[in-house]
């Protein structure tokens, strides 16, 4: 049998949304803040799980974002944003950015990176980024992008997110 007697299509899932999110939630993913600035000089920034690494050279990370995130525009059109990694100390940070109708933003200390991004103070690594490319993909779009910018603190311990709970690492 060869390829082009295959269907070249996915087959339908065989599980429901729910044991989709609880098999997901088996991978322990560190816990980042996504920032920017928009045109207009407001902030935005969201709690996310969905970052990794691409490319050293260039260097490049990648994210994603639900296409209905009322923050879509601002970061689909923006140039710059950062992502921050969040260090085991700051899991309320995680939950504030992660809630709707607040100002996730108050009386949070940061600094001003490339394009106006804020850097949170106290995050175990950020990423200062070009808007290098988007890829839509199902209900999320995928955020390419390349590391102008990156800094990191020695000894800090991150935040992980594992099977809806937050933890902190353990060496074995």
């Amino acid at each position: 049998m060869s390829l082009s007697d295959l269907s070249l299509k996915a087959h339908a899932p065989n599980f429901s949304a729910p044991e989709f999110r609880a098999a997901l939630g088996m991978f322990a993913t560190g816990v980042t803040i996504v920032t920017a600035r928009t045109a207009e000089g407001e902030f935005v920034g969201l709690t996310a799980n969905s970052f990794n690494s691409v490319s050293l050279n260039p260097p490049l990370v990648l994210w994603s974002l639900a296409r209905a995130a009322a923050s879509m525009p601002a970061f689909s059109t923006g140039s710059h944003y950062a992502i921050n990694i969040l260090a085991a100390d700051q899991k309320e940070l995680a939950k504030r950015f992660a809630t709707k109708g607040v100002d996730r933003f108050a009386d949070v200390a940061f600094l001003e990176g490339v394009g106006g991004a804020p850097l949170l103070a106290g995050a175990a690594a950020t990423f200062e980024c070009f808007n290098r490319s988007r890829y839509s993909e199902g209900d999320h779009v995928i955020f390419v992008g390349e590391v102008e910018r990156c800094s990191h603190r020695v000894g800090a311990s991150p935040l992980l997110y594992h099977g809806g709970k937050f933890y902190t690492e353990h060496p074995l």
